[in-house]
């Protein structure tokens, strides 16, 4: 029977990766995403068998419910799992939490959600994924599922927008569209960032991001950024929305045609709602990529409530679903 130990420094959590088994959580994780506790499973052969990371303080909000995270989620076999995901839970009730949510490393700007229906695409440049059993893990522990979310093929790129009363709407509006600026990158990280917080803070489990770990997440993207991918819509100056897709670099990696870009992001400021940005954002990028040569898209990782399901929802079909899972405590 695998034993649960707290890992409560650097020094620690390194030593585990000399014991062999599952992979060790990095030592740049474990200080930037600062858990409130990190737990071990050590096997009788004393070999890491899997571990977890719980936080209570800074939590997302959800009303009526004080909330407790369980992330950093790795576990070589049903049984060690159960004992993380049992005393996971017993630590966040102790705390005084009510309601466990996982997978999520700290908040939903990190790694969260699990892959639930794989369906016959191979995944894609910066989906998350897991071994198809830690779904079960979870709902053997108590845990269900709190939220879906899909990700969406268009096998022919073939968003358009009828009409042309979105455009007329645009014009009315002021509203203009431009590529991101390679030559300030720097600049343009920034201006990705107060949009992201400004148009993403009603989003479902929504916490804030430093500045510096949003750049520091962005900022290695660099290489595969294709400035004609990401799309800024401005009125008089002022950014009110923007769409960052990128290539699917997995497909490249696989040998596959270089024919498939990834709608990784899609946000108006909530001011702006309900004006047709998204669907002109949309409309523009596809038609940007298709001059490039791109032949494919996928619309990622989108929540089941979000409004970019219904401009996704248009066209293609759902090629994977992921979920979120919670469990009353104690």
């Amino acid at each position: 029977m695998p034993e649960i130990v707290k890992v409560a420094s650097i020094e620690e959590l390194e030593a585990l990766g000399a014991r062999g088994g599952v992979a060790p959580l990095g030592r740049r994780e474990f200080t930037l995403h600062a858990p409130d506790a990190h737990f071990a499973a050590l096997d009788t052969s004393g070999m890491l068998a899997g571990r977890c990371s719980v936080w209570w303080h800074a939590t997302p909000p959800c009303p009526g419910e004080r909330v407790g995270l369980v992330g950093h989620y790795e576990a070589r076999d049903a049984t060690t799992g159960a004992l993380l995901l049992a005393h996971a839970c017993r630590v966040l009730a102790d705390q005084g939490c009510t309601l466990a949510i996982g997978p999520m490393d700290g908040n939903t700007w990190r790694r969260y959600r699990f892959v639930t229906r794989r369906g016959t695409e191979p995944p894609f440049f910066l989906e998350p994924d897991n071994p198809d059993d830690y779904p079960r893990h979870f709902a053997a522990a108590g845990f269900s599922p709190l939220a879906r979310y899909y990700s969406n093929l268009d096998p022919d790129l073939g968003w358009t927008v009828a009409g042309t009363a979105l455009e007329g709407n645009r014009r009315d509006t002021g509203v203009t569209f431009r590529s991101l600026n390679p030559d300030e990158f720097e600049g343009e990280l920034e201006r990705l960032y107060e949009l992201s917080v400004a148009c993403f803070r009603n989003n479902f489990l929504y916490t804030a991001i430093d500045r510096s770990e949003f750049l520091a997440m962005y900022s290695p993207l660099r290489p595969f950024i294709v400035p004609e991918l990401v799309c800024f819509a401005e009125r008089e100056g002022m950014p009110v929305g923007f769409l960052f897709a990128v290539p699917d670099m997995l497909r490249v990696r696989r040998g596959e045609p270089a024919d498939t870009v990834i709608f990784k992001s899609i946000a108006v400021l909530p001011a702006w709602n309900g004006k047709g940005i998204g669907a002109l954002l949309l409309a523009r990028l596809t038609e940007q990529a298709r001059g490039r040569g791109f032949r494919r898209s996928i619309h990622a990782l989108i929540h089941e409530d979000n409004r970019s399901r219904i401009l996704s929802g248009h066209h293609g079909v759902e090629m994977r679903e992921y979920a979120i899972f919670a469990r009353r405590l104690p």
